[in-house]
């Protein structure tokens, strides 16, 4: 499973290379460091919410609609992980496997799964 910061990073690239604009433009406007927008950029940095509202600020992008994005691409990553059996992990926690009968919402004991959101 991909990392927020990662997913994020992602995100917000893809947001700037459609609008054809570069790090330093997008940097100057955010007033943020170029060298800093570039680790954010490549999930290297995880960005508080003040500069996430700078950076969307600066792309003209709704920081909900970028929670929109990120939520997308976490959640069909998470149906690949669930699908290939793939073990979850998470930092500071133990490995589990995850398996879902097929047809069936419940993950776990008195667990149900989140309903699918269309994308």
């Amino acid at each position: 499973m991909p990392v927020l910061r990662q997913v994020v990073g992602e995100t917000l690239r893809g947001a700037r290379l459609r609008q054809r604009r570069t790090l330093r433009e997008v940097s100057a406007s955010a007033r943020v460091s170029l060298g800093y927008l570039s680790e954010v950029e490549r999930g290297q940095k995880e960005p508080s919410s003040e500069l996430l509202a700078a950076i969307c600020g600066a792309l003209d992008v709704e920081l909900s609609e970028l929670f929109w994005e990120v939520s997308i691409t976490l959640r069909r990553e998470e149906k690949l992980a669930v699908a290939g059996g793939r073990m979850a992990t998470m930092p500071g926690a133990g490995a589990a496997r995850i398996s879902v009968a097929p047809g069936s919402a419940t993950i776990g004991p008195r667990v149900r799964s989140l309903p699918t959101v269309a994308a």
